[in-house]
């Protein structure tokens, strides 16, 4: 049974959960509460009730099976560092970017994702990763791939009656998966660029997710199939060796799908060429092993 004061509500199960959202659309949903707070505290937001997800056990569960990882929304970005270094590097290294270690203690990857912030740090990591967002209510539940996930600068597709309840990513034995991100420091800060690789030889894909070099996180689908397209040229041969000018064509390709603007972070010609930095980068590590 849910524990409720004015205003506040604590519900104990999924399907409270969503009959409270169906009922109360206008009640923000707190999980971690690392960006709710900071913008109540500002005076920014002031939200007609809360509908705090903490008690929600099911949205706490993280799952591992052969082919497929599902991570609750209500996971924490410091679990996702303990428990998944292993099976998604990548995301891992993009949850080690959140803040200082107290904040990834409380910060949720659905608080994450429903922020829809183009710097969000898993944003990149979960587009080029395929993943899928799992949003339910009480009229039922639908999957969103990550990269059709963000509509716009702190909008999404959920409706008002929605709530994400996991993140879902396929799992392959043999992938290289990095994460690379810039800021105005060297850590606890947002993103001026960021990105996310994946190169997978099982199912012969490459994802490419990138943040803060748009008005939403962007999946640079050119440039995957740019890549696919020379590591696989051929429907049954082995990967083929990369040459360094198709490593530069590469990055060259990543920079011609970012859309970045000037702002008080860093100026659109800044933005572009980290990303063409980082996307190099990462493909190398990608291939040649960490540097």
């Amino acid at each position: 049974m849910s524990r409720a004061v004015p205003g506040y509500v604590r519900p104990a199960t999924l399907a409270e959960l969503l009959e409270l959202r169906a009922q109360h659309p206008d009640r923000m949903l707190l999980a971690g509460g690392t960006d709710v707070m900071v913008a109540v505290n500002f005076g920014r937001l002031r939200p007609a009730g809360v509908i705090d997800v903490g008690g929600v056990a099911e949205l706490r569960r993280c799952t591992i099976d052969d082919d497929l990882v599902r991570i609750g929304a209500a996971v924490t970005f410091g679990r996702i560092e303990a428990e998944l270094p292993d099976v998604l590097p990548g995301l891992v290294r993009a949850a080690r970017g959140v803040g200082s270690p107290q904040i990834r203690a409380a910060a949720t990857l659905g608080g994450n994702l429903g922020t829809a912030s183009p710097a969000g740090d898993a944003h990149p990591a979960l587009i080029a990763l395929d993943a899928r967002v799992e949003v339910a209510s009480t009229q039922g539940t639908r999957e969103v791939p990550a990269h059709e996930f963000f509509v716009g600068p702190g909008r999404s597709v959920l409706a008002d009656t929605e709530v994400i309840t996991a993140v879902t990513v396929p799992r392959t034995a043999r992938s290289r998966q990095e994460f690379a991100k810039i800021g105005t420091r060297n850590a606890m800060v947002i993103a001026v660029a960021s990105l996310g690789l994946v190169i997978d030889p099982e199912r012969r894909r490459v994802g490419v997710g990138l943040g803060s070099v748009g008005p939403t996180p962007i999946r640079a689908t050119a440039a995957e199939e740019f890549l696919a397209a020379r590591l696989w040229p051929e429907p049954d041969a082995e990967q083929a060796p990369l040459p360094p000018e198709v490593r530069r064509d590469f990055a060259a390709e990543v920079r011609r799908c970012a859309h970045p603007i000037d702002d008080v972070r860093g100026t659109a010609a800044y933005r572009a060429h980290t990303i063409e930095v980082m996307a190099r980068r990462c493909l190398g590590w990608c291939l040649d092993g960490a540097a």
